[in-house]
């Protein structure tokens, strides 16, 4: 029932793209999700050209099936990063904070797929014309870096804007949201949260135990002053950058209090003086799966769900 044009446009079984999370979504997420059925992404974040190169390389030892990188354009290294996918001729790309195209042609004389995160109609417009394959239209509910609007909100508005594939993520956790995702014009969806947990997921036990125990009231949105705002679960770091915005604070004091701190929950599992990004759907996230148990569960509930709905109508 789920299968769109978003599977033959990528050649994947589910319409689902794991979230290209830093720190977190290495070859070995990737490719389970991928051999899953879905798209795994491998997050470049601000890693070094060769650690991306080396994940990919291990990723195609894992997996025969489409994968992909998450370029932060941001990053210091994206433009090489952006040659190393070509060269590596990586099925698809996704990017965020910035716009992809001045790499459009280099990856399309490649046949690469390239999908850019968007938080507005503008930009996705914008990246349509650019030549992007598909957007993923991201709401706020998301973990990490963040828009202003939601998800029930905008993805309808993109999907109005565009004519190509609209990705929805951002407070999507289980089928229901799939099934909500598609009732909204979209053709498929984007998880991280709920993947952050996946038995294949090599982020510390802590951080996983950090969302598992987490209520639907225990994310929150710290760095606004600085233009740059990140959804997080609440913690000690989380309760300083408040301090800091109630205080008007100088904007390097915030850089040097969040240098460092996602590897530092990630790596360390310090989830008190880390960065535990997570979405607002954490609250709904209980039990550690496996990746495939994770995307064929949500898509069985997705088809129970618009079951349900086509009985009562």
């Amino acid at each position: 029932m789920f299968s769109s044009e978003l599977c033959e446009l990528l050649g994947i079984k589910y319409p689902i793209i794991q979230g290209g999370m830093a720190w977190v979504a290495d070859s070995s997420l990737a490719a389970a999700v991928s051999n899953a059925g879905g798209l795994g992404l491998i997050g470049a974040g601000n890693a070094s050209p060769e650690w991306v190169r080396n994940e990919i390389r291990k990723a195609k030892e894992l997996t025969d099936k489409p994968f992909g990188v998450n370029i932060m354009l941001l990053s210091p290294y994206a433009e090489e990063i952006a040659k190393i996918v070509s060269e590596e001729e990586v099925k698809v790309v996704t990017t965020g904070a910035g716009n992809p195209g001045k790499y459009m042609s280099m990856w399309k004389e490649k046949a690469i797929k390239v999908i850019p995160v968007v938080a507005s109609t503008a930009l996705a417009i914008r990246m349509e014309r650019s030549g992007a394959d598909a957007v993923v239209v991201e709401g706020c509910e998301a973990g990490g870096h963040i828009g202003e609007l939601t998800t029930m909100a905008l993805v309808p508005q993109v999907v109005d804007s565009v004519h190509i594939p609209v990705i929805a993520a951002g407070g999507i956790g289980d089928g229901r949201g799939v099934a909500a995702a598609f009732m909204l014009g979209a053709k498929g969806v984007q998880l991280g949260t709920r993947f952050l947990v996946a038995e294949e997921c090599k982020v510390h036990e802590n951080y996983k135990q950090k969302v598992i125990n987490a209520k639907d009231i225990d994310t929150m949105v710290t760095g606004r002053a600085t233009g740059h705002p990140v959804r997080v679960i609440k913690n000690k770091l989380s309760r300083e950058f408040q301090s800091l915005e109630k205080n008007f604070a100088p904007l390097e004091h915030y850089e040097n209090l969040g240098k460092g701190r996602l590897p530092k929950a990630v790596l360390e599992g310090d989830t008190e003086w880390g960065s535990v990004m997570a979405g607002q759907i954490a609250g709904l996230v209980k039990k550690q799966q496996s990746c495939k148990e994770i995307i064929e569960e949500i898509f069985f509930e997705a088809e129970n769900v618009i079951k349900n709905i086509s009985c009562r109508i």
